[in-house]
């Protein structure tokens, strides 16, 4: 069996193909069972406002990396897909998802959000039994070296969010905050960042809107300074705030040019959804300023070279963790052969019990006596077999060691 990875990401395709091949719920679901279909072991589908990636385990890795290729073009009906698309297999693939989850691919080097991501992709994929002993213990295992690299260096000390960088960026195109006036759409994670990070700014007003009004309600008992306003009244206090965030999980543009064509106001939009939230067509207008997660790209944060010295560092433990990790997937591949042999050395036990039974009358005390001292002795037999199949690394010499111990044991 072999990993691998296929996908786009911030890195390979811009946000216009991104958002074309993101993932809802349903389609991760659908997507996942065409994959298994097609004759794909194992499937973990990872889908963010940065990456659109599936991992997959299979035997014949070359072509599975290549039904994944065609299951994108295919599904997402996005013909040009495949010149954005990487493939990174095995020993590539492993580091890959380690250095995702410890933030080290991300946009913002050393960030948090995707360890949280990877964490919720996993759970998905287990729940509804995608995912299997390798991929489960590859994505668990990324996810603990990930908390072990950011408890060693502090890489993600500073908050340097997508939310963050993007509150800072409109600052800097404005100059200041203060006093200015704010509506966020959306009430997820990143959208709960910004507002955080916003009421540092000592803003005038902060108004709050969502497709569940309730939502908006509910968190304004966690942050009294929040403006609730009805969902359908987003147009209209546009003519009346600076600064607009919007990150909802829409998969259609909730911002759109021909509802705002009477603003005169100067407004400044920060789009941190994926798909976007505001219709291209909205940059046009000249008193309207569109901004997206690529823009954040132009950012340069005072701790960027900081984080770089601290990567080094994270990469070797990556590097580490990757090692022992293809160790692990060379010593389960005789995990069948063991599995064999010790349910020969059963069969031995339970055969040798019924004949030693049935010549002798022993009493329930002495029965465990010789159950446990037969036991540990066929135990004894096998016990340096095992040992040595799953410590020796050479692929070549695996396969003779278990031939010759299915032979020998009539496996």
């Amino acid at each position: 069996m072999k990993v691998a990875v296929i996908g786009v990401n911030h890195k390979t395709a811009p946000i216009r193909v991104r958002e074309k091949v993101s993932f809802t719920e349903s389609k991760k679901i659908e997507g996942a069972n065409l994959l298994l279909d097609n004759g794909i072991e194992e499937v973990i589908i990872l889908s963010t406002c940065n990456r659109s990636e599936i991992y997959i385990v299979a035997k014949d890795i070359d072509s599975k990396i290549e039904v994944v290729k065609d299951f994108y073009e295919d599904y997402f009906d996005e013909n040009e897909i495949r010149e954005y698309l990487f493939d990174k297999k095995h020993k590539q693939a492993i580091n890959h998802i380690y250095e995702v989850a410890s933030g080290l691919d991300s946009l913002v080097l050393g960030e948090d959000q995707i360890l949280g991501q990877a964490k919720e992709a996993i759970l998905f994929s287990m729940e509804l039994g995608f995912s299997g002993k390798i991929l489960n213990k590859l994505f668990r295992e990324a996810i603990t070296t990930s908390k072990n690299i950011k408890s060693e260096t502090k890489i993600s000390e500073n908050p340097l969010s997508i939310s963050y960088i993007g509150v800072k960026f409109l600052k800097e195109k404005l100059g200041t905050l203060k006093n200015k006036k704010a509506l966020i759409i959306g009430v997820g994670k990143m959208s709960i960042l910004a507002l955080k990070h916003l009421m540092e700014e000592d803003l005038d007003e902060i108004y709050m809107a969502n497709r569940s009004h309730k939502k908006v309600l509910d968190l304004s008992d966690d942050f009294p300074m929040v403006k609730p306003i009805e969902y359908e009244k987003r147009y209209e206090i546009l003519k009346e705030v600076d600064i607009v965030i919007t990150a909802t999980a829409s998969p259609h543009t909730i911002i759109r040019k021909e509802e705002i064509m009477d603003i005169d106001n100067e407004v400044y939009i920060m789009d941190i959804a994926l798909p976007r939230d505001v219709e291209e067509s909205v940059s046009e207008l000249s008193n309207i300023n569109v901004y997206d997660i690529d823009d954040l790209k132009k950012i340069s944060d005072e701790n960027e070279q900081r984080r770089i010295e601290l990567s080094k560092v994270a990469k070797e433990i990556i590097d580490e963790s990757t090692n022992e990790f293809l160790d692990w997937m060379s010593s389960i591949k005789v995990d069948p052969t063991i599995k064999s042999l010790n349910e020969r050395c059963s069969d031995i036990q339970k055969d040798t019990l019924e004949y030693i039974y049935r010549k002798l009358d022993l009493d329930c005390r002495e029965k465990k006596i010789i159950e446990k001292m037969l036991n540990s002795a066929l135990k004894r037999v096998v016990r340096e077999p095992i040992i040595k199949l799953k410590s020796t690394k050479d692929e070549g010499k695996v396969k003779d060691y278990t031939n010759i111990i299915e032979e020998l044991f009539d496996l």
